[in-house]
Formats: C-alpha cells, structure tokens, sequence
C-alpha cells in the first residue's frame, strides 16, 4: 500500500471502530479471500482488506489487479471471489457466468471520473474537446504531434498513456469517446498498473494520458488535469463535479462483484458487510467520491437478501 494512502487511514480508524466489533462472529473468522480486477477500484478494496484484516487476523485477503475484464475472466471461472470493476458486466461476460452455474450480485461502491493528464511543463493545453479526444485516440489516428490536434498547439510529438485492453476504464473511455468499447489507436503505452502510467506522464513533457481520478488526486503534484469540453463548456474533474454529474461523460459508478457460493462463506460475508458498512469513510480516504449513505445501506440490504 503506498505510504501516502496508509497515512490517510489513521483519519478513519476512530470513524469505523465501531464497526470492526460487528464483524467478528461468536466464532473468529479465518479462511482466505480472493479479489482480483480493476486496478482503479484497487485502492478502494486494499484499503478495506487492510482495515479488515486488524480485527480478524486469520483472514488472509488478497488483492489482484489484473484488469477488470482479466478479473471477470478469473470471476467466471470460480477462480476468486470477489472481481473488482470499474465498469458494468458486460453480456458476454454475463453468458459466460450463467454457462458455468455461477451467480453473482454486482454492488456499486464509489464514483470515478475518468482523467486526462498532462506534464505540469504543458502549458498550452487549456482544454480538449471529446472531438480532439477522438481524432487522438480512434483507431485509425495518424495524429503523431500536438499540433495535428488543434491549429496553434505546437509542433511537439504527442505521447500516449493508457491502460491495457483488459482494463474497465479503457472499456468506458473508448466507448464514449470513440462510440464503441476496445476501439482504440494501439500505438501507445499502456499498463494495468495505473502508477505505470503516472510515471509515463509525469516524466515526458509532451505526454497524455488517462485513469482513475483517484491515481490523478493522489500525484497531483506531478500531473495535470485537463478540463474536458462535452460541447457544454470545458469542465475540470473533481469531487463536485464527479458526484454531481457535470464531468460528463467521463463520469462513471465503480463496483465488486461477488458470487453467491463466495457469500456462503462466512469469512466473505463479513469482508462485503465491512466493506459497505466503512466505503463511505475509505472511500474518501483513497481519492474517489462516496455514494450516498441510503446507497450503501441499500447495497446491505441486497447482500442479506442474496446471501439467503
């Protein structure tokens, strides 16, 4: 866990005591949990193992980050319990689940909003339009410098950062901008580890990239936001204007996902109420932006009823 995040926790530790005493059964929890997916919602479920794992010690729990599209690979092969995901599950993905008997409950967590990012020594992108976004990212682009984006930018070689094609937000970002998932330039940098990509632009002047607005608060000093255009005038993400749906459309909900057969065990049942009954404080510790309280108490009640 980077030092910084762990510094954020101390913050919470009194908030979600409380709570800690809830989760442990008559008998103590032991056993092994098994997470794996977006690298986006990593710090989010780290964040929660972590906590979790002071109050019931002989519960290992590990986290992957193996991309959402790889950890739903893993999720419908029974292989771990919970998939971590920074996007919806896909049909395919669906079938794939129902063809090997596995039933599964999706729970929002969080709100993202997808960043683009600059070198802090880039100082002539005020903005990008979803329209440049586009012409720089579709994938038969031949944009090679900045000055093919828009007329006045200079003469510079643009280079790219993103992530990997088993990534959720790589799913979001190319649907919305370029009108369907997976459609993209290949001929960039790309990583499943989005601190890969924050190295990548904080070290090449004439960089773009994008991920999680969590990965961006967290290294803000290194980065720059860019303001995006939707046509409606250019917005800068943030916590208000995530939650309140202005970033668009780069906005989006963040979820886990767990099986029915992982919920039987006892050990899983009370890391998923722990996570629920402490998101709204970890949550904001990491960088991304709480649902609502009524949201989390509904996600419960879901997990109750399909924990039956």
């Amino acid at each position: 866990m980077n030092k910084k995040l762990m510094g954020g926790f101390l913050a919470v530790t009194a908030f979600i005591a409380f709570s800690a005493a809830s989760q442990v059964s008559a008998e103590p929890l032991k056993g092994a949990i098994s997470i794996d997916g977006s690298s986006t919602v990593f710090p989010i479920t780290e964040a929660v193992a972590e906590e979790f794992q002071k109050t019931n010690k002989d519960v290992r729990v590990t986290v992957g980050i193996s991309g959402t599209g790889g950890g739903f690979k893993k999720f419908g092969a029974g292989e771990i319990d919970i998939c971590d995901a920074s996007r919806k599950i896909k049909s395919e993905e669906v079938a794939n689940l129902k063809k090997n008997g596995i039933e599964y409950l999706e729970i929002a967590v969080a709100y993202d909003g997808i960043t683009l990012v600059v070198n802090p020594k880039n100082s002539f992108v005020d903005k990008l339009t979803l329209e440049e976004l586009k012409k720089i990212w579709k994938p038969e682009s031949d944009v090679k410098t900045w000055k093919q984006v828009r007329a006045g930018f200079p003469d510079a070689p643009i280079k790219l950062f993103g992530p990997g094609t088993d990534s959720g937000t790589f799913d979001y970002f190319t649907e919305e901008v370029n009108g369907k998932a997976k459609m993209s330039r290949s001929d960039y940098t790309k990583s499943e580890d989005d601190n890969v990509l924050v190295t990548g632009v904080s070290g090449d002047q004439n960089s773009l990239g994008y991920f999680g607005f969590a990965y961006y608060k967290e290294n803000q000093k290194k980065l720059r936001a860019v303001p995006i255009d939707n046509g409606k005038g250019a917005v800068t993400p943030s916590i208000d204007t995530i939650r309140n749906g202005k970033y668009a459309p780069l906005s989006r909900e963040v979820y886990i996902y767990v099986t029915r057969k992982a919920l039987k065990k006892p050990e899983v049942r009370a890391f998923v109420e722990y996570y629920l009954s402490n998101a709204e404080a970890l949550v904001s510790q990491v960088g991304f932006i709480p649902l609502k309280t009524a949201e989390y108490k509904k996600g419960q009640t879901s997990v109750a009823a399909f924990a039956k």
